[in-house]
């Protein structure tokens, strides 16, 4: 089996967390969680920026240190899953050839169908892998707007995305 990285993105409460523990349980794949990665940053004092801050100032400071993480992994033959929020969706513009073919990339999407249905059970596992401590934002206003601009850029960029439409069951087989 070739050695492969998995990027997992979507708006936030699409499940991405959920999917690379899933990933890690079935394959024991390593993960990195973008997440993470931003809160390590902000504490150590390596930025000014904080978790409030603009999603695109997040992604610039975030994005080429995970870019150069992938490159490294694949260049040392090592599986990774990188799951956040945080990853353009011109990712692909920024390798080569020869790494573009060991990266796999999902997008969860939720269609405003799925969300209207089911909203009460997102809220509810919102923090089923990671603790939220602050999540005022988590209306159904705000997710189906987040979800639809995902859906847009993705196909916009020719990405794979995974549609949740009408109940939630995301399998992906290596």
């Amino acid at each position: 089996m070739e050695k492969m990285i998995i990027m997992i993105t979507g708006a936030s409460h699409t499940g991405k967390t959920a999917l690379a523990q899933k990933l890690l349980e079935k394959y024991k794949y390593p993960y990195l969680s973008v997440d993470h990665l931003k809160m390590g940053l902000i504490r150590s004092g390596y930025t000014d920026l904080t978790p409030a801050s603009n999603d695109a100032d997040l992604t610039a400071l975030l994005w080429p240190i995970i870019h150069e993480i992938i490159k490294t992994a694949i260049e040392n033959n090592q599986n990774l899953i990188i799951e956040g929020c945080y990853i353009p969706f011109d990712w692909p513009d920024d390798f080569e050839k020869e790494y573009l073919e060991n990266i796999r990339y999902y997008c969860l999407v939720m269609s405003e169908y799925y969300i209207r249905k089911h909203f009460d059970d997102i809220k509810k596992y919102k923090s089923v892998i990671e603790k939220r401590l602050n999540d005022d934002e988590c209306t159904m206003e705000n997710v189906i707007k987040d979800n639809a601009q995902y859906l847009e850029s993705a196909e916009a960029h020719g990405l794979n995305y995974i549609l949740i439409n009408d109940k939630y069951e995301i399998n992906i087989d290596l």
